[in-house]
């Protein structure tokens, strides 16, 4: 009889163990927890003040590179007639035209560890008119700079999608003209945004942040569970104001909207922000722009998958399809919070919230290892090992197996409270 009781109260014990919900148990009061997020946010502004801004002029690099800068529209106008009338001076000497493009192909980028991002080397290639491969694209080349010449003389902003309705007939798709548009950024040295071309609303904000958008003032506590959509403009973006211990990067609008119905702002003073999956230019610049106004720590949820880290990627390292642009777009010293791959052992993520990985992303997992911004981090080469090997994914989202309000009530609230980022 006492033999079975001990064995009862041995599995008993086993059961507690394995239970998830124990996690709970683990937690501290919220006011320990602020006194670790208030030390982090003072490290971070320590950090920011005591760093001095090195620039891609700074270093000796054994290949030249090229930046573009922000231009008012005077500059990008004068800029597109110095390359018409350049063109025109060709024509007339009987040599054609063509255009010299910097190459945004993968072999023209370069990881610069000093300045933590993709920066554009400096090979060009030629795009001549009289060229049965190259005259489509030197054709659309010239009318998105006639386009761009017309929105610098009316001072207004477009969309890109506005852009590629303007000639559907000669663009096609508006991969095209989107693809172009990146091209002359790089032919008349200016970022994107100089050329008032603009993505439409994707990401949004909500949380401890007060900022004013065009002479609005929003105040992002009172913006409901949908937030603030993020503006396409971000010059028109100012007095950014905040209480908040950190910014909180989410990949998804699903852990998204759950953060912000829950109010986990309120809770841990904090902006949230989603980009809803890929990172659009407006979200990056926004980010980047708190993170060096506000000096606040950045840490990121996403996905433990090849993409998820991707997507971390691009915020923090840049993409190599607008690596000329990455001094603008990219925000350095983003923290992995989470879901790592290692916290699917850690939490006890059931088998059936586990997907199995496909040979793609297994490629792209390993992919990633290659890369050197990932090799500069022994933390992300550890968890992007471990997962190749288990050859597992999850969704933030299958923490929802354990309770909708496990994500804000015990998963990011222990993370936090063991300081559990890379």
């Amino acid at each position: 009889m006492a033999d079975k009781k001990k064995r009862r109260r041995a599995a008993t014990d086993s059961d507690s163990e394995s239970d998830p919900l124990q996690f709970k148990s683990k937690l501290k009061p919220d006011s320990t927890i602020l006194q670790t997020l208030k030390a982090l946010k003072s490290s971070a502004a320590t950090s920011s003040a005591a760093a001095k801004p090195v620039a891609l002029s700074d270093l000796n690099l054994p290949t030249a590179c090229r930046e573009v800068s922000d231009l008012p529209l005077t500059s990008v106008q004068s800029s597109i007639e110095s390359v018409v009338l350049s063109l025109a001076h060709s024509i007339l000497s009987g040599n054609g035209f063509s255009f010299s493009v910097p190459s945004r192909a993968a072999a023209n980028q370069l990881y610069v560890p000093e300045l933590d991002r993709i920066v554009l080397k400096d090979k060009s290639s030629a795009r001549p008119f009289a060229n049965v491969s190259s005259v489509r694209k030197a054709t659309i080349t010239t009318r998105i700079l006639q386009l761009i010449h017309q929105l610098c003389l009316k001072n207004i902003h477009v969309t890109k999608r506005d852009l590629f309705y303007t000639d559907v007939k000669l663009f096609q798709d508006q991969s095209q003209s989107d693809a172009i548009l990146d091209d002359v950024s790089c032919i008349l040295s200016c970022t994107r945004s100089s050329l008032n071309v603009v993505a439409a609303e994707k990401g949004v904000v909500v949380g401890r942040l007060i900022f004013s958008d065009n002479g609005d003032m929003i105040d992002c506590t009172k913006m409901g569970i949908g937030g603030k959509a993020i503006p396409p403009n971000i010059d028109r973006v100012g007095d950014m104001q905040s209480d908040a211990l950190f910014i909180l990067l989410v990949e998804k609008d699903a852990a998204y909207m759950r953060l912000a119905e829950d109010r986990f702002y309120n809770r841990f003073p904090c902006i949230i922000v989603t980009a809803k999956g890929q990172p659009d230019v407006a979200t990056r610049l926004f980010l980047r722009k708190m993170k060096m106004e506000l000096k606040l720590p950045v840490l990121a949820l996403v996905d433990s998958d090849p993409y998820g880290l991707k997507i971390l990627s691009v915020y923090g390292c840049g993409s190599k399809n607008m690596s000329y642009d990455s001094a603008n777009l990219t925000t350095p010293d983003i923290k992995w919070l989470g879901v790592r791959p290692s916290d699917l052992d850690k939490y006890k993520i059931p088998e059936q919230c586990r997907l199995p990985m496909t040979e793609q992303d297994i490629k792209t997992g390993k992919d990633l290892l290659e890369e050197d911004f990932v090799k500069k981090n022994p933390g992300w080469v550890e968890e992007l090992n471990l997962m190749v090997k288990s050859k597992q994914k999850a969704e933030i989202q299958a923490l929802s197996s354990f309770g909708f309000q496990y994500l804000t009530e015990v998963y990011l609230p222990l993370k936090l409270q063991q300081k559990d980022w890379l």
